[in-house]
């Protein structure tokens, strides 16, 4: 079943990431932001996808609000599913986008 994007979440994902000059792509069930051509993240209806890298992804998981991100069954080795509690506000929002430019950049 797919859950329709939030649009208030759309919004403010976009607001976050204007300034680095990401595009902005649809994707199977939401929309994703890439930097170059490698994806930082994605707004879902089930919430944020963020790409951690795969080494990151179990320290990520013990977040709260965290989860695999999977398709078709399988985990993706590189992203976390970053669910809507997790992200509620700003701040919280900005940390997690902040992780996925850092990787995207080489940094993380």
């Amino acid at each position: 079943m797919i859950v329709p994007i939030d649009a208030d979440t759309l919004a403010r994902v976009r607001r976050a990431l204007e300034p680095y000059g990401v595009v902005e792509k649809r994707m199977v069930g939401g929309l994703s932001f890439s930097l170059g051509e490698v994806m930082v993240c994605g707004v879902t209806g089930r919430g944020l996808l963020v790409r951690v890298g795969a080494d990151a992804v179990p320290a990520a998981l013990t977040e709260p609000h965290v989860t695999r991100m999977e398709l078709g069954g399988r985990p993706l080795a590189a992203f976390v599913l970053v669910l809507p509690e997790g992200y509620a506000d700003d701040a919280d929002l900005g940390r997690w986008l902040s992780r996925g430019l850092a990787f995207v950049r080489g940094a993380g």
